[in-house]
């Protein structure tokens, strides 16, 4: 493994690994502001030239994020706690999935963690 990877993988920031596998643990990963009050990520996976990134994201109790869009497929799998958007509340075990472009929000009462997947649009119609 290069050193390039190790040290991506200690800040959490891996790109798809040239052969075989590449694992770390992300409780030694802190977690960072992303932007939006009340949520922090992990960003697990950041590989901008095949355009995926997979992030742990947490959402404290309270926190809200206005109607919004991504250009990516966003995909959101609940770990802990309860998440919501404008269309229901979600619980550990549920996943959302969201086309690109779809507006929502985002939000949680009790506090949550969730498990995200970003990746490009499909080219085929």
């Amino acid at each position: 493994m290069s050193e390039v990877f190790v040290r991506q993988a200690q800040m959490g920031l891996v790109g798809l690994p040239p052969a075989a596998s590449l694992d770390f643990d992300s409780k030694q990963i802190d977690w960072q502001e992303c932007g939006a009050q009340g949520f922090r990520i992990k960003p697990l996976l950041e590989d901008t030239r095949a355009g995926l990134r997979t992030w742990l994201m947490q959402v404290d109790a309270g926190a809200f994020s206005p109607l919004h869009a991504h250009d990516e497929v966003e995909q959101i799998y609940v770990l802990e706690g309860s998440f919501y958007d404008q269309d229901k509340t979600y619980h550990p075990g549920e996943f959302i999935v969201r086309a690109p472009g779809a507006m929502h929000s985002a939000g949680s009462v009790d506090g949550a963690v969730v498990l995200l997947f970003y990746s490009p649009a499909s080219s085929h119609s």
